[in-house]
């Protein structure tokens, strides 16, 4: 066999993943199978059941925070009102 005939012969013998791809069948399936694993972790490391009662308890907890800030808010307004009219009794006299 001449070499032209031999690289005739490879050429055909290649399937076609390998020919326009560059890889074995194989490959191409484990290659897949890994992205489809990789992309379900992190899908549900994202948007999993523990990821969205985190959400759901921070968002909670922000509120409970407003609140507890706007509260506070109120009573200081409450303290000052207090203090300046002890301040200005003794002030006076």
């Amino acid at each position: 066999m001449s070499e032209q005939e031999e690289l005739l012969s490879d050429e055909t013998s290649l399937s076609w993943s390998e020919k326009y791809l560059g890889l074995s069948l194989k490959k191409i399936i484990v290659i897949a199978v890994l992205v489809i694993v990789i992309g379900i972790y992190l899908g549900n490391l994202f948007f999993g059941k523990n990821s969205l009662d985190a959400l759901w308890h921070l968002q909670e907890y922000e509120q409970s925070l407003a609140s507890e800030v706007k509260q506070l808010k109120n009573e200081n307004a409450l303290m000052q009102k207090e203090y300046f009219e002890l301040k200005e009794i003794t002030t006076s006299e």
